[in-house]
């Protein structure tokens, strides 16, 4: 369904997006946030399968600013390599990249164009940064690691707020981030799937759970669906 495209084409820096569009004009867009891994075919995926809902989707290529078309798999020396790449994309060169995949959807359809951001792992970090500081609708964030470190910062999400935690998740203690974000965010809808871990919601990750992963999908089409674009669209 889907392309890439240069995100900014204006821009001496831009990198590139997966572009995805639905057969219908959309209602409403999406910004998908990318793993430590890359726009590989998993974020292509899931970027394309928004699209049957009735979502313009784009994902930004955050690692082209230190390594353009890179495309990782889920290994150990795969991680490993993710973490570095990561290492060298700040927050506010990320951020910068979800502004201008915001504005790529709204061109010509006006600032009130309903979009959302939806960012998975290191992403779903970065969409919480995303609700906190950029002109989004509604924000999903799928187990983003640092997002209790950003509450312990005083970064307080200011779009409506989606949360999902897995209650086996090594890397990010789900009851207390849970209780953070509780205090911190009220009106925050947040989702603790008790036998999920990290990433359960990407098929070609040991801890992929295919019933979390549909579940979790659906609460995200609700959540979005209300905040975006109104009445119930088709199911995924």
């Amino acid at each position: 369904m889907g392309e890439f495209i240069r995100l900014d084409p204006a821009a001496e820096n831009t990198v590139s997006a997966w572009y995805a569009r639905p057969r219908l004009p959309a209602r409403a867009g999406l910004v998908v946030v990318q793993e430590i891994f890359g726009v590989n075919a998993h974020i292509r995926g899931v970027a394309d399968r928004f699209t049957l809902p009735g979502y313009d989707v784009i994902a930004p290529a955050l690692f082209d600013h230190v390594e353009p078309g890179i495309e990782l798999g889920y290994d150990a020396r795969d991680l490993k390599r993710g973490i570095a790449l990561k290492g060298q994309v700040s927050d506010e060169v990320a951020l910068a990249d979800i502004a201008a995949a915001i504005r790529r959807l709204r061109d010509g359809r006006g600032d009130n164009f309903p979009v959302g951001v939806v960012g998975y792992c290191w992403g779903g970090s970065l969409a919480y940064l995303a609700a906190a500081g950029l002109p989004v609708d509604a924000a999903v964030s799928y187990y983003g690691g640092q997002v209790p470190q950003y509450l312990d910062q005083g970064i307080r999400s200011k779009a409506p707020l989606l949360v999902h935690l897995g209650g086996r998740d090594g890397h990010i203690p789900a009851g207390p981030t849970a209780d953070k974000l509780r205090m911190a965010v009220p009106g925050a809808e947040i989702y603790v799937h008790p036998q999920a871990g990290h990433g359960f919601n990407c098929e070609a990750r040991a801890d992929y759970r295919p019933e979390e992963a549909r579940y979790a999908l659906e609460v995200t089409l609700r959540f979005l669906d209300r905040r975006l674009m109104g009445p119930r669209r088709p199911a995924i």
